[in-house]
């Protein structure tokens, strides 16, 4: 299901937590505990993801975690609207040979957002990230390309951010939003764009394109926060590198995806 979907039927109460209703989405979940869910009848259920031979740009891998470069225009994950060719589908196809792998998306990217997409390959190696990623202990860091020149060229952006009520796909700011934050450092500035690297401090449905969008430096080619642009036919977006402690030595780990060609040539234009 979509989270969406689960915080629709956690609002209706169709959710219990050790035989209580949940009260709302944010609750916290002690380990051990009995969710239920009571499912409407109008629910779809959808099969599990199968693997299928979708070619894969793999960065880092091991037994315990994978890292692709996911180029723009790929859907990570199965969902109503993209059943198959998803990053998902890859990753089984090419883990298809151990039995013990259950792949969980560490990270994930919009369907035109390119660069680092971090897969877990076990529950446990999933659950270790994930709390590292709640105590601030990974690193995002982003490239975009915007319209304009941020000034100043260092800074941060911490507007709060909550789903649009009169467009659930689009994300804005509101006081009464979701604590948010984005530290951000201008690389050169010429023409009419830009270069910024961002890094999240948080981990917010669209918070690099909502917040640069709202402080008047739009990414070049965002249709939802932007405007169109004939140099680029998506969001100027890549997820440029990610840190993390591996789940099972403790290790540093620094996965790098170079800038792709579209973003590239955006850049020599200027």
């Amino acid at each position: 299901m979509s989270r969406a979907q689960a915080q629709r039927w956690i609002a209706d109460g169709l959710v219990s937590v050790d035989r209580r209703r949940a009260a709302r989405a944010s609750v916290h979940v002690r380990e051990g505990a009995t969710v239920e869910v009571t499912l409407p009848a109008s629910s779809r259920l959808r099969e599990e993801p199968k693997a299928e031979p979708v070619p894969l740009d793999v960065l880092y891998e091991d037994e315990d975690v994978i890292a692709i470069n996911k180029p723009a225009g790929m859907v990570v994950h199965p969902s109503f609207r993209n059943v198959s060719g998803t990053l998902l589908n890859g990753v089984l196809w090419r883990l298809r040979d151990r039995k013990d792998v259950r792949p969980g998306l560490v990270s994930r990217l919009d369907k035109d957002t390119s660069g680092v997409v971090v897969v877990a390959l076990s529950a446990g190696a999933h659950a270790c990230i994930q709390r590292d990623a709640r105590a601030g202990r990974v690193a995002k860091q982003y490239l975009a390309i915007v319209c304009g020149t941020p000034r100043p060229a260092d800074g941060r952006i911490t507007l709060p951010l909550r789903h649009d009520p009169s467009d659930r796909r689009r994300i804005i700011t509101d006081p009464s939003g979701v604590a948010s934050e984005t530290r951000y450092h201008v690389q050169w500035s010429r023409g009419r764009y830009s270069l910024v690297e961002c890094d999240l401090v948080t981990g917010r449905t669209h918070q690099v394109r909502v917040h640069l969008a709202a402080c008047g430096w739009a990414i070049a080619g965002d249709r939802m926060y932007g405007s169109p642009d004939s140099l680029i036919q998506r969001q100027a977006l890549h997820s440029w590198k990610t840190g993390f402690f591996h789940p099972a030595t403790r290790e540093p780990v620094e996965v790098e995806a170079p800038m792709p060609a579209d973003m590239q040539r955006l850049c020599m234009e200027t």
